[in-house]
């Protein structure tokens, strides 16, 4: 590579930060393993409960969750499926060539990818990767210098909203019913008052178009150091196509089982709304897997995406028991309602939402996963904004936004992405850092404004 200009300003800012993040930060797993300690501790020293009644609440804890996890769990996987399918890797190959100039060509990953996260936030993590290499690819074709880092900063930075979109967890979680939130509230939070409410999709659009602003006010000028992508490291769709020998092959390689299972699937959720039926995280999953039924050639096609998808999912169906024993012990000793208390102490209606939107921000460096926060987390808010009168889908969006916040600066989320880029936490984190700051003040702003 010839010889670069110095590193930008916001390269040299970041690297303190940078170094933090790498080798200080440990793994998802290990934050949840300290956590489950810091809550026990908590537990004895703030409540009446004895170190018999801690473990038994977190052992009886553990298979708390296990419905919603395994909803989790579907999302990400059919996300990350949907997203390799044929059709979409097509679609991702002609937005590609739609950026003409360098400054466009980073808003217009990052609006992609959040259109993309607001659908899903399997698929928008995955075609954030995608797109970016797509875009530098073709990019680089035209003799257009896009800065490869900026460009994945962006895809990851469409990130940022995708709680505030169709599989948000935690909004989905309190309208599900039969869910720990819905039992706690008493009854379904529909989502006309949290995911569809107009102060959110207002907030939802603002924060787009801040960040898009943001990003091009960063964006590498001509004389600043890039990395270019060197070469054509677009990945090259799989072959997806096994051999045919026996009358099973065929039946594997044929169209007929996937197309009339996902054509079953859409009659299904039509008949479900024609009914009266409402959104919740099982419907939303089955939307998911029905497009992808609908999408792909056959199941042989199924399976190897299906497998290629599910290394993704394993750590997080680890971490889930885990917060659902934080979850058993809150529960079983009090905690939940002494940290509600403390909560009241130093909120009022006006200020609750900001400062459990902040709070949860700071929750998710330790519990990076939006459902499992809403599990460690939620039902304390929810209790305390029942104290102070605050709406509880104020609470419910406040874990949202503060999760969706810090996933910018925490690497978990990001894992997947940069292995497909190819790049490490350090090359994205100053742009994405960006994007925290700038998103923030929107988010901070609407649950200022709703908590009144």
């Amino acid at each position: 590579m010839p010889d670069q200009p110095p590193p930008r300003t916001v390269d040299r800012v970041m690297r303190p930060v940078n170094t933090v993040v790498e080798r200080f930060i440990p793994s998802a797993l290990v934050f949840a393993v300290a956590l489950t300690a810091v809550v026990a501790v908590l537990a004895l020293v703030l409540t009446d409960a004895g170190p018999r009644e801690v473990v038994v609440g977190w052992g009886d804890g553990l298979a708390g969750l296990l419905a919603f996890i395994t909803q989790m769990a579907l999302i990400l996987l059919l996300g990350h499926t949907l997203a390799h399918t044929g059709p979409v890797r097509r679609l991702l190959r002609a937005l590609g060539s739609v950026p003409s100039t360098p400054a466009v060509a980073y808003v217009f990953v990052f609006v992609v990818a959040a259109v993309a996260s607001l659908v899903t936030w399997g698929l928008g993590l995955v075609v954030g990767a995608l797109l970016a290499k797509e875009v530098a690819a073709q990019g680089r074709e035209k003799g257009m210098r896009l800065h490869f880092p900026m460009l994945v900063a962006a895809g990851f930075s469409g990130f940022v909203v995708w709680h505030m979109g169709y599989s948000g967890s935690a909004p989905l979680t309190a309208a599900t019913p039969d869910s720990f939130v819905s039992e706690q509230l008493g009854s379904p939070l529909p989502l006309s008052e949290t995911t569809f409410a107009g102060w959110n999709i207002l907030a939802a659009v603002l924060v787009v178009l801040v960040v898009a602003g943001a990003l091009w006010l960063v964006s590498p000028r001509q004389a600043d150091r890039v990395v270019q992508l060197e070469v054509d490291a677009r990945e090259q769709d799989p072959d997806l196509d096994e051999e045919v020998v026996t009358p099973a092959d065929r039946v594997d390689a044929s169209r007929v089982p996937t197309l009339a299972l996902g054509l079953l699937l859409v009659a299904y959720l039509v008949l479900h709304f024609a009914d009266g039926g409402s959104l919740t995280l099982d419907v939303v999953n089955w939307t998911f897997l029905a497009l992808v039924l609908l999408l792909v050639r056959h199941p042989f096609e199924l399976i190897a995406l299906t497998k290629n998808a599910a290394s993704n999912v394993g750590e997080i169906l680890l971490q889930f028991p885990l917060y659902a024993g934080i979850l058993g012990i809150m529960t079983s000793s009090g905690l939940i309602q002494v940290l509600s208390d403390t909560i009241t102490d130093v909120a009022s209606p006006r200020t609750f939402g900001v400062l459990a939107f902040l709070s949860a921000g700071v929750v998710n460096f330790f519990v990076p996963s939006g459902g499992g926060q809403l599990a460690v987390q939620g039902p304390v808010l929810l209790d305390a904004a029942h104290q102070l009168g605050v709406d509880p889908s104020v609470a419910v969006m406040a874990v949202a936004y503060g999760d969706q916040w810090t996933n910018m600066v925490q690497p978990f989320w990001a894992l997947p992405l940069l292995a497909i880029a190819g790049l490490k936490m350090r090359d994205i984190l100053g742009y994405t850092t960006v994007t925290l700051l700038a998103s923030g003040v929107v988010l901070a702003g609407t649950l200022l404004v709703v908590s009144g």
